[in-house]
């Protein structure tokens, strides 16, 4: 048995971290490492892997939309965001996951007790990442969630794929943000805004003033650590968390995939936690 993660770049991914000191406080001998796969060489990739024992692998960019085509089965959650992070090797076919969603959640309950039932969020993007946590909130009874995006019909597809109407388009202009933050319990950043090596920052942060009291914010972002907007919210004293605790819960649930059993998540999660303040 032997897992990976692949992408382009790939190198610096915290991913053969995070998995070793879950599986060595598990006791398992099961080598994870990093490979590099170039946009084009999946075919290739997937062949190889099935000849050299490799049981499973995690998914980056740019391979999370691109493996797709080329797997036998995709579970339910992956084909609804359509990308998956997680491949696994069942019985000679390839399974896609996605834990992304299901990461994110986890990270909010964890890291901010938030619990998503009944409230009202606002969701910053559109794309990929904006796209997994939106419609994991929905499915989590969140009441509303507005998906505030720069391309109104970019929100607007987003919000399709929601049937049940949970999932608002809006803009992103600062009058839209504010009114839709001013109704929210909780305020996340799926955009790249505030990203170290990303041009683009906030223009302002008024719309922080319009929050709840007691309202948090969860920026995906955690590079930098602590983002422009996890500094502006907790001067206002708002509860923050930046990306970190997310990575860590959905390769806590994509390690439940490869080795096809429940596991104590808390602990795997805190051997995680561990393992990344040691980078």
């Amino acid at each position: 048995m032997r897992l990976q993660v692949i992408g382009d770049p790939v190198l610096h991914s915290k991913s053969p971290a995070l998995h070793g000191a879950m599986l060595s406080a598990l006791g398992l001998d099961i080598p994870y490492d990093a490979r590099t796969v170039r946009r084009g060489e999946l075919p290739e990739y997937l062949t190889w892997a099935e000849e050299h024992g490799v049981t499973g692998f995690n998914a980056t960019m740019p391979h999370k939309e691109d493996v797709l085509p080329l797997l036998d089965e995709i579970h339910p959650a992956a084909a609804a965001v359509g990308s998956v992070n997680t491949v696994c090797l069942r019985r000679g076919r390839w399974v896609g996951f996605s834990t992304d969603g299901a990461g994110a959640l986890a990270a909010l309950r964890d890291g901010l007790g938030f619990d998503p039932a009944g409230a009202c969020v606002t969701l910053l993007g559109a794309g990929g990442a904006a796209k997994a946590a939106a419609l994991a909130l929905a499915d989590a009874g969140a009441a509303r969630v507005f998906v505030c995006n720069r391309t109104l019909d970019r929100a607007r597809q987003l919000c399709a794929l929601a049937p049940s109407g949970r999932l608002v388009p809006a803009g992103l202009e600062g009058g839209t943000l504010a009114r839709c933050a001013a109704q929210s319990s909780l305020l996340v950043n799926c955009t790249s805004l505030g990203m170290e090596g990303c041009p683009g920052q906030f223009e302002a942060f008024d719309f922080l003033d319009k929050l709840p009291r007691g309202a948090a914010v969860f920026d995906l972002i955690y590079h930098p650590a602590q983002t422009q907007l996890l500094a502006q919210a907790q001067r206002r004293g708002l509860p923050a968390m930046n990306g970190l605790p997310m990575l860590v819960w959905q390769a806590v649930l994509a390690l439940e995939h490869f080795l096809g059993r429940p596991l104590d998540r808390p602990a795997m999660a805190a051997a995680a936690t561990a393992a990344l303040n040691e980078i």
